[in-house]
C-alpha cells in the first residue's frame, strides 16, 4: 500500500498576483538545495484518518502556526512517481512565514554512525509567485499547483 499524505496549499493574492505558502525540506538532504527542494505544508494520513482532517494537522505540525479561517477546497489525489499519494486542499488565506515554527523529527546522522539528530520538518517559508512556486516544488506536487490553477482560473 503506498504512502498517503495530505496537505493544504495556502494562497492569497498580492498587488493582484496570486502567490502561494511552500516550505523549505529541513534536514541535511534538503540544505543546500533550492529547486525542487520545497513543498506544501502536508504529511502522513493516520490509519483511519479523513484527508481534510489529516491536513488541517500536519498544516500546524509542519508550521507551528493556526490555520487561517476558510474552508479549504479539495484539488484532487497526485501520485509521485514512487507510487505515494497525497490528496491536496487549497485556502485562501494570509500568515506571516516569518513567524514559522515547524515541528522536528529525528534520523541517523551522519549516515552509518548511530547518532540520532534532530531536525526542522522546514528551515523556511516564503509566499512565492506562481512561475517560481513551480520551479521551486518538489516534482511529486506540481500537478497540484496546476490544479490549483486550473481550478481557481489563475
Amino acid at each position: 500500500m503506498p504512502e498517503h499524505s495530505a496537505g493544504i496549499l495556502l494562497w492569497r493574492v498580492l498587488d493582484g498576483a496570486p502567490q502561494v505558502l511552500l516550505l523549505h525540506q529541513g534536514g541535511p538532504f534538503w540544505v543546500r538545495k533550492d529547486e525542487a527542494a520545497w513543498s506544501i505544508p502536508k504529511g502522513m494520513i493516520e490509519p483511519g484518518e479523513d484527508p481534510l482532517a489529516a491536513a488541517r494537522r500536519e498544516f500546524v505540525e509542519e508550521t507551528g502556526l493556526q490555520i487561517p479561517p476558510g474552508d479549504p477546497e479539495p484539488l484532487g489525489d497526485f501520485r509521485y512517481s514512487s507510487g505515494k499519494v497525497v490528496t491536496v486542499f487549497a485556502l485562501h488565506g494570509d500568515l506571516d512565514p516569518a513567524a514559522l515554527r515547524p515541528g522536528t523529527f529525528n534520523m541517523e546522522w551522519p549516515p552509518k554512525s548511530g547518532r540520532q539528530a534532530t531536525f526542522p520538518e522546514a528551515d523556511r517559508g516564503a509566499w512565492l509567485p506562481l512561475a517560481v512556486a513551480r520551479s521551486k516544488l518538489v516534482s511529486g506536487q506540481r500537478p497540484a499547483l496546476d490544479a490549483f490553477v486550473t481550478r481557481f482560473g489563475l
